[in-house]
């Protein structure tokens, strides 16, 4: 599975995802002792996370370091399941003044519906908060202050590629639709490898053409992911509208694996790893299957960002990680220990255990922590759309809004059961209902 963090907003999308990049949301439950304050002389804090392997393993070893550094400092360790409980029950813990001193939660829109600047403590004045990236800052952050650290790296959605097969046919990263059709069409008439891998067995694979796609819409529409959370845009008209239409071509143009229908994503992943296809719009997430299944080959998998329809308009999208976060009624001495791990899991050392134990799927989202040297080449791909400044955070980080159902649609355009056209008014009618539950103005 691919190790992803889940979002409500994209929870349709990160369905199967879980593993070694973290998961948020909370279930009761501790790990490593009590929550006393003070413990043989040492100031204890709590921190609360969403229960997982994954997630034991990396706290474990950052509680190792961070104690082994601050010995007058002990940390205990409180779990929750993820999801839609979690957050819930994330929300109920800081409106009674429960939640433990330092919490694991969503960075963008989900961080927002907290009411940071009355529930959380402000970390405006930490040296590391210069040191977020642009992309970053603004998802921990409102007009009033900075709340939350990160806490391990970015991942991209766009297109995983076959560097070899790439090699073999003498094709270029394509930065136009036009380019990346062309390509496509070389590789069908070549007739050795597949030009697209799709996984509808897997249907929230299905969704890459859409939400791979957001930041091509934000460049040509800056403000469209305000106007869409205040019912003034759509993805039934352009910019949104065309990332339908471009699935639509790419199964009509025959440039599917013939199983799409019911391939699985570690179907799609071990195609792309042995260049059985040429592309698979996807998550880089994906990278830590493909490091743990094949390790050999993950160097010959490359990362582009979906091409929008002209080249200044292709932007990579990016999805940027969770954060650690203080309510405010951690006080005194506590306050001033959540505030000195926060910090330290974004020194060199905190950054250090993190790659050691976790997955690298894209670069930190902080410039003091440095990416080892031998990371994929894919995450090397992704940094330099950032070095060139052409990303935008995913829709989820902008908006609270994503409807249940979009992997229905997808699939039915990517199967050619349904037209790029109709899919993407049936998917604005399919948000409507989120939006009145959440109470947004407009709807």
């Amino acid at each position: 599975m691919i190790p992803v963090r889940i979002c409500r907003v994209a929870r349709p999308l990160m369905a199967a995802a879980a593993a070694a990049v973290l998961v948020t949301g909370c279930s009761a439950g501790s790990i490593g002792g009590s929550n006393d304050s003070s413990s043989g002389g040492a100031t204890t804090i709590s921190v609360l996370y969403a229960t997982g392997t994954a997630n034991d393993a990396l706290f474990k070893a950052l509680s190792d370091g961070f104690t082994a550094a601050n010995p007058d400092i002990k940390l205990t360790f409180e779990t929750q399941p993820a999801g839609t409980e979690g957050d819930n029950l994330t929300k109920t813990k800081l409106s009674t003044g429960e939640m433990s001193d330092v919490f694991y939660y969503n960075s963008g829109s989900l961080f927002q519906a907290l009411n940071p600047d009355t529930q959380l403590a402000p970390l405006t004045d930490q040296p590391w908060v210069s040191q977020l990236s642009a992309e970053m800052k603004p998802v921990v952050s409102t007009n009033a202050g900075t709340y939350g650290a990160p806490l391990g790296t970015t991942f991209a959605g766009g297109v995983l590629y076959s560097k070899t097969v790439y090699a073999d046919l003498g094709l270029k990263v394509p930065t136009t639709w036009a380019d990346f059709d062309a390509n496509n069409a070389k590789i069908k008439a070549d007739g050795k490898v597949t030009p697209i891998q799709q996984t509808f067995g897997d249907t929230w694979t299905s969704q890459l053409f859409v939400l791979g796609d957001f930041a091509n819409v934000s460049k040509q529409d800056p403000n469209w992911a305000t106007d869409y959370t205040a019912n003034k845009a759509k993805y039934s008209t352009q910019p949104a509208l065309q990332a339908f239409l471009n699935q639509e071509q790419t199964h009509a143009d025959g440039y599917y694996n013939k199983d799409f229908a019911s391939a699985k994503f570690d179907d799609g992943a071990k195609a792309i790893a042995t260049g059985t296809a040429a592309h698979y719009p996807m998550l880089t997430a994906a990278l830590s299957t493909m490091q743990q299944n094949y390790p050999d080959k993950i160097n010959d998998v490359g990362f582009f960002a979906l091409p929008a329809q002209e080249a200044t308009n292709t932007q990579m999208t990016l999805w940027l990680p969770n954060s650690l976060y203080i309510p405010k009624t951690t006080e005194g001495a506590q306050l001033d220990a959540a505030k000195k791990f926060l910090a330290w899991v974004n020194s060199a050392d905190g950054c250090a255990i993190q790659t050691k134990t976790s997955s690298v799927t894209g670069p930190f989202a902080i410039s003091s922590c440095t990416l080892p040297s031998d990371v994929p080449a894919a995450v090397k791909d992704m940094q330099t759309y950032l070095d060139a400044k052409k990303v935008s955070p995913a829709l989820e980080f902008l908006s609270p809004i994503k409807g249940p159902n979009l992997e229905n649609f997808t699939v039915e355009v990517g199967s050619g059961i349904s037209s790029g056209d109709k899919a993407a008014k049936a998917y604005d009618e399919d948000v409507k209902k989120q939006a009145q539950q959440l109470g947004l103005p407009g709807w």
